[in-house]
């Protein structure tokens, strides 16, 4: 035998004893068994032997079987850091091999299952060879799964085997039927004896529970734990028997009180779980009672009673849940008996999983109710089809048009704004895509206006509120074709209006129609008020712009596409995505189309938005080689070709979104034309007739007529001229070809428009080349004069006049084709716009012919006699004219007000020109509108009479037109339009024809001594033109105010007998006028002149107050230089075809006091820097005279035109005279023509309408003004009466008792100065007495100013009548009020009973009615009246009775 090893051997030792071990070759006494790896998929680096298991089954083994089956789908091995830096070689077929698993996979090792301790049953004798197969469908009875899972058929078969138990050994005192039937439920007193025990227990806790609630004995670890914990049970269950419900109580509240806090928490919410189950049976044992005891039950009395015994018997726990179980069961299928008429389908016992019917769910399936309409005034949710339309209340829909669902209201067919919303972020992509589709129908039918009759609110207002924009922004990122093209759809349908585009398109080749007002909408900012731009210059408006947008960019973006959509949208990429989607996804041609319809829309919103699309990335690139391109596949013009794709075809939404981006300013131009190579592109598709382009018709002509128009754009900046020198002979051609439209007969309507577009923007080229060469002759010279050390010079234009005068007499016979065919209206209609852009070429034609140095002036003033004689005078004779001057006020904008209002669902936050739907024809831009065509006439006339002044007399029946005379009547007497931005680009072509007809009527009236018979019509449309003119027309305003506002040959009344007029007027007290005598002052004017006088004197020195007021129009020097170039062809100047923004007219309403109002605001803007005033003008005084002069002369002759500046606006104008200098208001001249104004403002008429407390433009609020000139008063008034009136105006009975507290409170100084006569008084005293004064503290303050002194009637006799008379009223009133105010009635005449001063006792209490020619300015009562006399005694019976008899007052 081996030794083996000891305590204390060395490893050398140990060494020695395995060697042997070894030798000897003896068997190990402990065997290794090494598995097989699972990871590996092989058994091996084990040993062959098996160890003997442990057991006394029988074992039975296989040869050349591993005892432990391999993997059956062996999994990637995992790979070792270590194992990995070794290479290892194997052969394939030992890979094979290992791989290939064959049935030692499936068989392993064979034990049989042990039964000694399994209870065997004996099946029942069926008396068959074989046992009858069963199915499940056959077992009722089911008993409780035990913990784990187990399948419905070993659920099955113990349920049959339970069953088969009960049936051989039932319990004694039950009747076989009742053990073998549990699943029946119980009769209904068997529940009325479980629902009375439980309502037993509840008091004081149960003592039926048969087992613990919270002690299980799982901690004892030996069977016997559960006994005693019974035991334990049960001896509480009797020690609680034995006590009281009194003793319960208080030993539960000493347990409490000792127990833990938490611990009792706990035990309270375990019973809470407890009684919430409990509580959970009883409700459907009382549901099942409901239900079974009229229908289930029919059983006799004795039955139920040996079924009442069940329940006391003690059956085992798993048979009790198994019963609850049962019951549960039976009671839902027996609410399915009662309820299944009404439910669509009744579940069967049998089904799997329908145990529990969930009821709520199964009533889905019904069939829906007949939707009703219910009568009642609160709104009901609006629903829409899937076509956008609005479903009627109470209308019903079939179900299978997919318009019911499982929300609110399921009975009504449609879906809610709010359900669209939630079913648009749905992961269905079929449901997301037909949220957004039917969103874009329903935002579509809105702005066509389908809704504002029907809905209350307006639904594109709902929408973005609740984040559309948002949800569509975030749809395209979807990535889904699908869902993007209905994002795209939708958020066209929301930005752009193709309407909107046609009528723009349409005035593109109309006078100045190129230019066009930015989409910025008009209040941006709630914060942002309107800014005083009177006194800025560009580096303060370029800061302001900046400053704008850095706020914007610190803004989120839901805050800045609340006031402006294009702004948010921009914020969050949409430029990029866009680009992304066209270059990369490359969709369906009808979402190519509606993205470059999206991108000119925001291309249209301002100068700045085009710089940012033209600095995307790769976004222009992608338009212009996509969409663009110089060659293509010819097959596209092929009839019945259906387009896949339009990548790689011209498309003309592309080449006018080019256009559009070009009007943004000459840089950008300038970008697009020599980055993008535009120029040839241009000319690929000019130089070639549309027929011969390999396109479709219709978009062949469009493309080309696209072109044309970006070439004028390029053109109207100077630029591209070059282009015209190598088209040159292409143009030769088009042009004498264009007379064939007069007569042609094409088939095809919409061809032959078409054909019309391409010809008017042809024209339109034509005329801006014709500009461009009409400015070289003076650039040229400027660059000659001009040394090398001069740069910026501009070069001169690369075509000369020489270039384009040869168009001339084409244009020309082409014009006199059109113009016969005025008489035929169907032809006319369709002529006129070529008509329009003919006539626009002549003006300007011969305005610039005139001014080349190369023409004879002979010649031109020939050319243009010839013109007048040969066609224009002939066509204006024609009777077909009187029908177009007679359609001016039928189509007009400012004699139609309501056709022009902005859509119903229009929104401040998208700009919208409102033509949704098509204008109508009797409109400005309608079919049968005469403005852009007589405009164009007007220019032409205009400029031939301003080369040849003997023509002008042969244009008199242009301003005798009695139809063209109506309408400027009607013009100038409606109110002010409205500023939307549907009007103001229809307003201003309007204003174009007003103002060519006004410059006609200044020619006139110089050259024609015998004018006059239109004179006031004429000033008094220029007045109100001047004032209604819009940013951009600068140049037509200031040509206004040189030759028409202020010329005396317009103003017929200065010299036919007005100033004698208005003197007769105040003689006979016209208009119940109170004249204002001037008394004696600084000034001492002696003798006071007439208005008359005034007026004569105004009207001569109407020349000094025309330069007094343009002086005042110089910060406007910027804007008037952008406009004169834009409007007089400078084109090397033009910076942008967009106009500035609209906030309102170029000049304030009240512009005829605006050297007051600029003289005002230098002295208050002096003021708040703490600086003194010493830069006035020397001739101030002039300044302040012509400017009142000029509004004397408006309020007496022109007085309609004031009628927009509201009485208190004006009043508060007038104040500045006082406000500005110091004694300003002394000087002569001043003074007479204010105390003018002043009597003019003092009529009854004027006064009735004044209304201090409405807001007044410019001024934060009349009480600072006021106070502002009280201050003044008190400093430098000197007593001036007619500065007094103006103090005392405001302190009428009816205005803002603040005014008058100020007066007797912190400026009660002023009261010694007030020393106004009440015979010089212009206002009456009624206005100040009446109605009684009700503020109790200014009644004091009047009260005590009369007692101390303050107010005397020799220093103001004005406020001494006011405060006598409220007094008076005061202290004598007997109304029934509160107590503090009878108190101080009481205590008021207490004291004025007691007054030392008798003269103003007797004032106080005998007062009775205001009279001016009375010494006091009142009269008073001889007596005190009866009613008076009492109350006097009443109150002051003690002091009656010590002092002195009334009598001796």
């Amino acid at each position: 035998m081996l030794p083996r090893p000891k305590p204390g051997e060395s490893e050398a030792d140990l060494l020695k004893f395995q060697e042997q071990f070894l030798a000897s070759e003896a068997s190990p006494a402990v065997k290794i068994v090494k598995k097989a790896d699972k990871r590996r998929g092989d058994g091996r680096g084990g040993d062959e032997e098996r160890l003997q298991l442990p057991h006394d089954r029988d074992v039975v083994s296989l040869d050349n079987f591993p005892d432990v089956p391999p993997a059956l789908t062996p999994g990637p091995p995992k790979k070792s850091k270590v194992r990995s830096t070794h290479v290892r070689f194997e052969d394939p077929e030992e890979q094979l091999d290992h791989s290939d698993q064959h049935v030692t996979a499936v068989l392993g090792k064979i034990i049989e299952r042990d039964t000694s301790t399994g209870n065997v049953t004996i099946p029942l004798s069926t008396g068959d060879a074989f046992p009858r197969v069963f199915h499940r469908s056959e077992i009722k009875t089911e008993t409780k799964s035990e913990p784990g899972r187990k399948s419905i058929f070993s659920q099955k078969i113990a349920a049959k085997r339970a069953a088969e138990v009960a049936q051989v050994s039932p319990p004694a005192g039950l009747k076989n039927t009742e053990w073998t039937t549990p699943e029946a439920a119980p009769p209904p007193m068997v529940l009325e004896a479980q629902l009375f025990r439980m309502e037993e227990e509840k008091s004081v806790g149960t003592l039926h529970i048969q087992w613990p609630r919270f002690i299980t004995g799982e901690g004892l670890g030996s069977p016997a734990g559960e006994q005693e914990i019974q035991k334990i049970h049960e001896e509480n269950l009797e020690r609680l028997q034995s006590m009281s419900k009194e003793e319960i109580l208080k030993e539960q509240k000493r347990l409490l009180d000792q127990l833990d806090p938490s611990l009792v928490a706990f035990l309270k919410s375990q019973r809470g779980l407890d009684t919430s189950q409990k509580g959970e049976e009883k409700m459907e044992l009382e549901k099942a009672e409901k239900l079974v005891h009229s229908e289930t039950w029919s059983k006799s009395q004795h039955e139920g009673k040996e079924i009442v015994e069940a329940p006391s018997l003690q059956e085992p726990a798993m048979d009790e849940e198994s019963d609850t179980e049962d019951l549960r069961g039976t009671e839902a299928f027996a609410r399915m008996d009662v309820a299944g008429g009404d439910l669509p389908l009744k579940p069967r016992k049998e089904w799997l999983h329908m145990d529990n019917v969930e009821f709520e769910k199964l009533e889905w399936m019904k069939d829906l109710p007949h939707p009703q309409q219910k009568k009642t005034r609160k709104g009901m949710q609006a629903r829409f089809s899937l076509k956008g339309e609005l479903i009627p209340l109470g209308k019903d829909f079939p179900t299978h048009l997919g318009l019911h669902h499982h929300g609110e209201e399921a009975e009504r067919a449609g879906y809610s704004l709010q359900e669209l919303f939630h079913l648009s972020r749905s992961q269905v992509i079929q449901q997301r895509t037909l949220a957004l589709h039917v969103l874009g129908h329903v935002v579509q039918k809105a702005k066509a206006g389908e809704f504002s009759s029907l809905l209350k609110g307006s639904v594109l207002r709902v929408l973005l509120d609740a984040g559309f924009l948002f949800l569509l922004r975030f749809s395209l990122d979807d990535t889904v074709d699908n869902v993007i093209a209905a994002a795209i759809h939708a958020l066209h349908v929301l930005l752009v209006s193709p309407d909107d585009e046609e009528y723009l398109d349409k005035t593109f080749s109309w006078y100045q129609g190129m230019a066009v007002y930015p989409f910025i909408p008009n209040k941006e900012d709630e914060e942002e008020e309107v800014e005083e731009e009177d006194n800025d210059n560009e580096q303060t408006l370029m800061e302001k712009k900046l400053r704008r947008k850095s706020k914007d960019e610190n803004k989120p973006d839901s805050e800045v596409a609340r006031y402006d959509v294009i702004k948010g949208l921009l914020k969050t990429k949409i430029l990029h995505r866009l680009r992304y989607i066209l270059e990369v996804m490359r969709p369906v041609p009808l979402v190519v189309l509606e993205i470059l319809d999206i991108l000119i829309r925001i291309a249209r919103h301002s100068t700045e938005v085009c710089s940012q699309i033209l600095d995307c990335p790769h976004l222009i690139e992608t338009v212009v080689r996509e969409f663009i391109p110089t060659q293509w596949d010819s097959r596209v013009a092929e009839p019945g070709q259906l387009l896949a794709t339009v990548h790689g075809v011209p498309c003309a939404a592309a080449m006018k979104l080019i256009r559009v981006l070009a009007s943004g300013g000459r840089n950008a131009a300038a970008r697009l034309l020599n980055k993008y190579d535009m120029k040839n592109r241009m000319s690929r598709f000019i130089a070639e007739d549309p027929k011969e382009l390999s396109l479709r018709r219709e978009e062949a002509i469009r493309l080309c007529t696209e072109a044309f128009r970006l070439w004028a754009v390029a053109s109207g900046y100077g630029q591209a001229c070059d282009l015209y020198r190598d088209l040159y002979p292409v143009l030769v051609k088009m042009i004498p070809a264009l007379s064939h439209l007069v007569k042609s007969c094409e088939e095809n309507k919409s061809i032959y428009n078409l054909s019309i577009e391409r010809a008017t923007a042809m024209v339109t080229l034509l005329s801006q080349i014709t500009q461009t060469a009409g400015c070289r002759a003076e650039l040229q010279a400027q660059l000659s004069r001009s040394g090398p050390e001069d740069g910026g010079q501009i070069p001169p234009p690369p075509v000369s006049w020489n270039q384009v005068s040869g168009f001339r007499s084409l244009i020309e016979t082409n014009l006199k084709k059109c113009l016969k065919e005025i008489s035929e209206l169907d032809t006319w209609q369709a002529l006129q716009p070529l008509t329009t852009t003919y006539l626009i070429y002549l003006g300007l034609y011969y305005s610039n012919y005139s001014q080349q140095p190369s023409v004879n002036p002979v010649d031109c003033l020939e050319e243009v006699e010839r013109l007048t004689l040969e066609l224009v005078l002939p066509f204006l004779s024609q009777p077909a004219m009187q029908t177009q001057w007679e359609m001016l006020r039928p189509c007009s904008v400012l004699c139609n007000p309501l056709s022009y209002s902005p859509a119903p669902e229009s929104l401040p936050s998208i700009v919208s020109l409102s033509c949704t739907g098509g204008k109508s024809p009797l409109s400005l831009v309608g079919s049968k509108s005469p403005f852009a065509f007589l405009t164009a006439l007007l220019v032409l006339v205009n400029n031939i009479t301003h080369i040849h002044k003997g023509l002008i007399g042969k244009y008199v029946s242009v301003l005798d037109s009695k139809g063209l005379n109506d309408y400027l009547l009607q013009s100038w007497t409606i109110g002010p339009p409205s500023i939307f931005h549907s009007t103001v680009w229809l307003l201003r072509h309007e204003y174009h024809l007003q103002y060519f007809v006004l410059a006609l009527a200044q020619k006139m009236a110089a050259a024609c001594p015998d004018y006059g018979q239109h004179a006031s019509l004429h000033h008094y449309v220029a007045m109100v033109l001047l004032s209604r003119l819009l940013p951009g027309s600068e140049h037509l305003a200031h040509k206004l105010l040189l030759g028409l506002a202020f010329n005396p040959k317009l103003i017929p009344e200065g010299q036919a007998g007005g100033p004698e007029a208005a003197d007769f007027s105040d003689i006979l007290h016209l208009g119940t006028r109170a004249k204002l005598t001037q008394p004696g002052s600084v000034a001492a004017i002696s003798p006071h002149p007439s208005r008359g006088v005034l007026l004569k004197e105004a009207y001569q020195h109407l020349p000094f107050i025309q330069a007094c007021y343009l002086s005042h129009f110089v910060y406007l020097e910027p804007a008037l230089a952008r406009s004169r170039d834009a409007y007089q062809g400078r084109t090397h100047l033009v910076q942008s075809m967009l106009l500035p923004e609209v906030r309102g007219p170029i000049l304030p309403s009240d512009w005829p006091f605006l050297p007051l109002i600029s003289l005002y605001n230098k002295v208050t803007g002096a003021e708040t820097q703490w600086a003194v005033v010493n830069s006035f003008p020397a001739d101030l005084v002039n300044i302040v005279t012509r400017n009142l002069q000029w509004v004397l002369l408006l309020e007496t002759w022109r007085a309609r035109i004031l009628q927009g500046i509201s009485a208190a606006a004006k009043l508060a104008r007038l104040m500045c005279v006082f406000l500005t200098g110091s004694d300003l208001f002394l000087e002569g001249a001043v003074h007479c023509y204010t105390a003018a104004l002043l009597s003019l403002y003092c009529c009854t008429k004027v006064l009735d309408s004044l209304n201090l407390d409405a807001p007044l433009p410019g001024l934060a609020s009349f009480y600072d003004l006021y106070i502002n000139l009280l201050e003044q008063f008190e400093g430098v008034s000197f007593g001036d009466p007619l500065f007094g009136v103006f103090v005392l105006l405001p302190l009428q009975r009816r205005f803002n008792v603040q005014l008058r507290m100020a007066v007797f409170g912190e400026h009660v100084s002023t009261l010694r100065s007030l020393g106004v006569p009440l015979q010089q008084f212009p206002i009456p005293l009624e206005l100040y007495l009446s109605p009684p004064e009700d503020n109790l503290n200014l009644i004091r303050q009047y009260f005590q100013t009369l007692v101390t002194g303050v107010l005397r009637q020799s220093w103001c006799p004005v406020l001494y009548v006011v405060a006598v008379a409220h007094v008076n009223s005061f202290i004598f009133s007997q109304e029934s009020t509160t107590q503090e105010i009878d108190v101080a009635r009481k205590n008021m005449l207490e004291k004025t009973w007691l007054l030392v001063d008798e003269v103003l006792k007797r004032h106080l209490l005998y007062y009775k009615l205001p009279n001016k020619d009375s010494p006091v300015g009142f009269d008073l009562h001889e007596q005190l009246p009866p009613i008076r006399l009492k109350h006097l005694h009443t109150v002051t019976k003690k002091e009656h009775k010590e002092g002195p008899l009334l009598s001796d007052l």
